[in-house]
Protein backbone atom coordinates (compact mmCIF):
# COMPACT_ATOMS: atom_id res chain seq x y z
CA UNK A 1 0.00 0.00 0.00
CA UNK A 2 1.36 3.43 -0.95
CA UNK A 3 1.26 6.46 1.24
CA UNK A 4 -0.34 9.72 0.19
CA UNK A 5 3.09 11.36 -0.20
CA UNK A 6 4.34 8.59 -2.51
CA UNK A 7 1.18 8.92 -4.59
CA UNK A 8 1.71 12.67 -4.95
CA UNK A 9 5.33 12.13 -6.07
CA UNK A 10 4.16 9.56 -8.65
CA UNK A 11 1.49 11.96 -9.98
CA UNK A 12 4.04 14.79 -10.18
CA UNK A 13 6.52 12.55 -11.98
CA UNK A 14 3.79 11.45 -14.39
CA UNK A 15 2.83 15.08 -15.07
CA UNK A 16 6.43 15.97 -15.78
CA UNK A 17 6.88 12.92 -18.03
CA UNK A 18 3.66 13.70 -19.90
CA UNK A 19 4.62 17.35 -20.37
CA UNK A 20 8.06 16.34 -21.66
CA UNK A 21 6.54 13.74 -24.01
CA UNK A 22 4.19 16.42 -25.39
CA UNK A 23 7.16 18.74 -25.96
CA UNK A 24 9.14 16.00 -27.71
CA UNK A 25 6.30 15.06 -30.05
CA UNK A 26 5.49 18.72 -30.72
CA UNK A 27 9.13 19.41 -31.66
CA UNK A 28 9.06 16.58 -34.18
CA UNK A 29 5.69 17.60 -35.67
CA UNK A 30 6.50 21.30 -35.88
CA UNK A 31 9.93 20.57 -37.38
CA UNK A 32 8.47 18.29 -40.04
CA UNK A 33 5.21 20.02 -40.85
CA UNK A 34 5.28 23.56 -39.50
CA UNK A 35 2.77 25.31 -37.28
CA UNK A 36 -0.28 25.48 -39.55
CA UNK A 37 -0.09 21.86 -40.72
CA UNK A 38 0.24 20.53 -37.17
CA UNK A 39 -2.86 20.05 -35.07
CA UNK A 40 -3.16 19.71 -31.34
CA UNK A 41 -4.84 16.34 -31.93
CA UNK A 42 -1.84 15.16 -34.01
CA UNK A 43 0.58 16.03 -31.22
CA UNK A 44 -1.60 14.48 -28.53
CA UNK A 45 -2.07 11.34 -30.62
CA UNK A 46 1.67 11.01 -31.16
CA UNK A 47 2.20 11.39 -27.41
CA UNK A 48 -0.59 8.92 -26.59
CA UNK A 49 -2.60 11.39 -24.51
CA UNK A 50 -5.83 13.35 -24.77
CA UNK A 51 -5.58 16.71 -26.56
CA UNK A 52 -6.96 18.52 -23.52
CA UNK A 53 -3.66 17.91 -21.73
CA UNK A 54 -1.92 20.26 -24.16
CA UNK A 55 -4.16 23.06 -22.94
CA UNK A 56 -3.68 22.03 -19.31
CA UNK A 57 0.11 22.03 -19.55
CA UNK A 58 0.73 24.79 -22.10
CA UNK A 59 -2.45 26.86 -22.35
CA UNK A 60 -2.63 26.94 -26.15
CA UNK A 61 -1.12 25.58 -29.33
CA UNK A 62 0.89 28.80 -29.68
CA UNK A 63 2.37 28.45 -26.19
CA UNK A 64 3.24 24.82 -26.97
CA UNK A 65 4.91 25.96 -30.20
CA UNK A 66 6.88 28.58 -28.26
CA UNK A 67 8.03 26.01 -25.71
CA UNK A 68 8.83 23.41 -28.37
CA UNK A 69 10.86 25.80 -30.51
CA UNK A 70 12.66 27.57 -27.69
CA UNK A 71 16.26 27.38 -28.77
CA UNK A 72 18.92 26.41 -26.32
CA UNK A 73 21.57 28.89 -25.30
CA UNK A 74 24.07 30.17 -27.82
CA UNK A 75 26.84 27.58 -28.14
CA UNK A 76 29.56 28.55 -25.67
CA UNK A 77 32.29 28.15 -28.28
CA UNK A 78 30.61 30.24 -30.98
CA UNK A 79 33.00 33.15 -30.47
CA UNK A 80 36.08 30.93 -30.24
CA UNK A 81 38.24 31.29 -33.31
CA UNK A 82 38.92 33.87 -35.98
CA UNK A 83 36.15 36.46 -36.57
CA UNK A 84 36.18 35.75 -40.31
CA UNK A 85 35.02 32.18 -39.55
CA UNK A 86 32.10 33.24 -37.32
CA UNK A 87 29.43 32.80 -39.98
CA UNK A 88 30.70 29.30 -40.75
CA UNK A 89 30.56 28.45 -37.02
CA UNK A 90 27.02 29.83 -36.83
CA UNK A 91 25.91 27.70 -39.77
CA UNK A 92 27.56 24.62 -38.27
CA UNK A 93 25.76 25.25 -34.97
CA UNK A 94 22.41 25.24 -36.79
CA UNK A 95 23.02 22.53 -39.37
CA UNK A 96 25.46 20.01 -37.90
CA UNK A 97 24.85 19.98 -34.16
CA UNK A 98 22.90 17.15 -32.54
CA UNK A 99 19.30 18.34 -32.57
CA UNK A 100 17.72 14.95 -31.92
CA UNK A 101 15.76 16.43 -29.01
CA UNK A 102 14.20 18.87 -31.48
CA UNK A 103 13.06 16.41 -34.12
CA UNK A 104 16.53 16.28 -35.62
CA UNK A 105 16.68 19.93 -36.67
CA UNK A 106 17.50 23.26 -35.04
CA UNK A 107 14.32 24.92 -33.66
CA UNK A 108 14.87 27.70 -36.19
CA UNK A 109 14.05 25.21 -38.98
CA UNK A 110 10.63 24.50 -37.43
CA UNK A 111 10.03 28.23 -37.21
CA UNK A 112 11.04 28.70 -40.85
CA UNK A 113 8.61 25.96 -41.89
CA UNK A 114 5.96 27.85 -39.96
CA UNK A 115 6.79 31.30 -41.32
CA UNK A 116 3.38 31.74 -42.95
CA UNK A 117 2.00 32.13 -39.44
CA UNK A 118 2.39 35.62 -37.91
CA UNK A 119 3.44 34.34 -34.48
CA UNK A 120 6.12 32.17 -36.06
CA UNK A 121 7.47 35.12 -38.06
CA UNK A 122 7.77 37.11 -34.86
CA UNK A 123 9.55 34.21 -33.16
CA UNK A 124 11.97 33.90 -36.09
CA UNK A 125 12.81 37.57 -35.82
CA UNK A 126 13.22 37.28 -32.06
CA UNK A 127 15.39 34.17 -32.37
CA UNK A 128 17.65 35.67 -35.00
CA UNK A 129 17.93 39.05 -33.27
CA UNK A 130 18.31 37.70 -29.74
CA UNK A 131 20.95 35.14 -30.60
CA UNK A 132 22.91 35.51 -33.79
CA UNK A 133 22.61 39.25 -34.37
CA UNK A 134 23.60 39.83 -30.75
CA UNK A 135 26.71 37.70 -31.23
CA UNK A 136 27.60 39.64 -34.37
CA UNK A 137 27.00 42.96 -32.61
CA UNK A 138 29.17 41.89 -29.68
CA UNK A 139 31.90 40.88 -32.08
CA UNK A 140 31.67 44.19 -33.94
CA UNK A 141 31.78 46.13 -30.66
CA UNK A 142 34.91 44.29 -29.61
CA UNK A 143 36.81 46.38 -32.12
CA UNK A 144 40.50 45.80 -32.67
CA UNK A 145 41.69 42.95 -30.53
CA UNK A 146 39.16 43.33 -27.72
CA UNK A 147 36.84 40.62 -26.50
CA UNK A 148 33.11 40.93 -27.18
CA UNK A 149 31.36 42.82 -24.41
CA UNK A 150 34.54 43.73 -22.51
CA UNK A 151 34.29 47.45 -23.18
CA UNK A 152 37.51 47.64 -25.16
CA UNK A 153 35.85 48.14 -28.53
CA UNK A 154 33.88 50.91 -30.13
CA UNK A 155 30.76 50.62 -27.99
CA UNK A 156 31.35 54.08 -26.52
CA UNK A 157 28.80 55.62 -28.83
CA UNK A 158 31.03 56.74 -31.70
CA UNK A 159 29.02 54.85 -34.30
CA UNK A 160 27.56 56.67 -37.26
CA UNK A 161 23.85 56.71 -37.02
Amino acid sequence: MTSEGESEVARKRDREATRERLLETARVRFAREGYDATSVRDIAGDAGVDATLIFRYFGSKKQLFDAATAAPEIPHDLLDGPPEELVARMVRSVVFADWSAYGGEHPLVAMLRSSAHEDARLRIRQEVCDTYVRVLADLAEAGDGGKPGDGSGSESGDRAG
